[in-house]
């Protein structure tokens, strides 16, 4: 549920609760915005007043609020600016909040079935073009049938069909990520925990650890906590085996990711090398075929835990040295485009930033479409980046619907 705003708090003391609910210091805050921890100092004190509406944006992002928590104005809300709603969003609602009391007429698929077609909708996901739209299509009815198969079948079949369920799950919160229903994200994430620990499968509650770590980080939960979930996830696992052993990686690097997020570099950098060492057990070669764990995402995320720990030359050394082409993903690979884009941005190195957009746009358009990050750059880019590609960001925000 939303925090209760207090109508007696000031703009400053509002910004530095959010700020510590973010879990963020000074130093991190103002890396990740541009400025100078004093500089945040003077905000939180009120020696510097209210910025203008592109900084409250950013400062909303970044401590994962609403611009309403920041000015106290229920009316205002940081996805009103930020976040794009996709189409098919009420369809996949209604899926969501639909509850079946009663067991569905007709045979229940059989869980070698639901798994195929979970692959094909994972195949749609990491595909290039509208990946989003046509995975939202499938999920509704994929829900629907996951929990009916769940609900009638028996013994190994059921837990079969709730480890199918699972991914389900897992796919639907991805498709809700960047959208307007962060309450909808957490309810997902929730499903997909309890079907995996009913269908008792230490795989299935890794993969369900890994994107619940990624929903508390940007909820800003506690670090301790998301790191004890993964921490448990992975000790479930067998490292002798090549599917356990992607998992526990890929765990490994959801801890490095939750130590970054609160600036706590030593280990951050010493879980990433655990998932580097798994990854390079696995071989260079591999890449798990729905998690994408291997050499090339880990090196991608390497990226990531040089822009949470506000290292921004380091951050545009990986990104100068990255090889996407090992992320057998067109939604990754445009992801960590965005990512280098912003490690360019925070060296003020606009040109790079925009091609990086548009390499990113035309990887997987809706990536980009539905990423905040963008929407929140491109509009600073198109009126004040440099003037060689300021029209480039004004185009690229148009095929986006951003008003610049």
């Amino acid at each position: 549920m939303p925090e209760q705003r207090d109508a007696n708090t000031t703009f400053a003391q509002r910004v530095r609760l959010a700020r510590d609910r973010a879990g963020l210091t000074r130093p991190v805050a103002a890396g990740l915005v541009g400025r100078s921890a004093e500089w945040v100092k003077g905000v939180e004190t009120g020696a510097i007043g209210m910025p203008r509406l592109p900084m409250l944006i950013r400062l909303a992002t970044i401590y994962e609020c609403d611009l309403g928590d920041l000015t106290g104005d229920e009316r205002i809300s940081a996805a009103t600016y930020t976040k794009a709603t996709h189409t098919d969003l009420p369809a996949i609602k209604r899926a969501l909040t639909t509850y079946r009391l009663t067991p569905a007429d007709g045979e229940p698929e059989s869980a070698e079935v639901l798994h195929a077609r979970v692959r094909s909708a994972w195949k749609l996901w990491h595909g290039s073009g509208g990946h989003r739209s046509r995975v939202a299509a499938l999920l509704p009815d994929l829900l629907a049938d996951t929990q009916h198969s769940a609900r009638v079948l028996d013994g190994v079949e059921r837990r079969r069909a709730l480890v199918a369920q699972a991914q389900a799950y897992h796919l639907t919160q991805l498709f809700l990520a960047f959208q307007p229903e962060p309450e909808l994200i957490m309810l997902t994430g929730d499903r997909s925990m309890a079907a995996a620990q009913d269908a008792d499968s230490p795989r299935a509650m890794a993969g369900a650890a890994w994107y619940m770590n990624h929903v508390y980080r940007d909820a800003s939960e506690a670090a301790d906590a998301r790191v004890e979930l993964a921490e448990q996830a992975a000790s479930l696992l067998r490292q002798e085996d090549p599917e356990d052993l992607a998992r526990w990686g890929l765990l490994q690097l959801a801890v490095a990711l939750s130590f970054a997020k609160i600036g706590k570099a030593g280990l951050a950098w010493r879980y990433w090398d655990l998932a580097q060492d798994a990854s390079r057990r696995l071989g260079n070669e591999y890449a798990h075929p729905w998690l994408i764990f291997g050499r090339g995402l880990v090196d991608a995320y390497a990226l990531t835990i040089h822009l949470d720990l506000v290292q921004p030359g380091k951050a545009v050394e990986a990104a100068a040295s990255l090889d996407l082409s090992a992320v057998p993903s067109a939604t990754r690979r445009s992801f960590h485009m965005i990512e280098a884009a912003r490690a360019y941005g925070m060296q003020d190195e606009g040109v790079a930033a925009v091609a990086l957009l548009q390499k990113a746009h035309k990887t997987s358009p809706e990536t980009v479409r539905f990423n905040m990050h963008t929407r929140m750059v491109l509009p600073e880019l198109a009126k004040a980046g440099p003037r060689m590609v300021r029209e480039d960001a004004r185009e690229l925000a148009l095929a986006l619907s951003i008003s610049t």
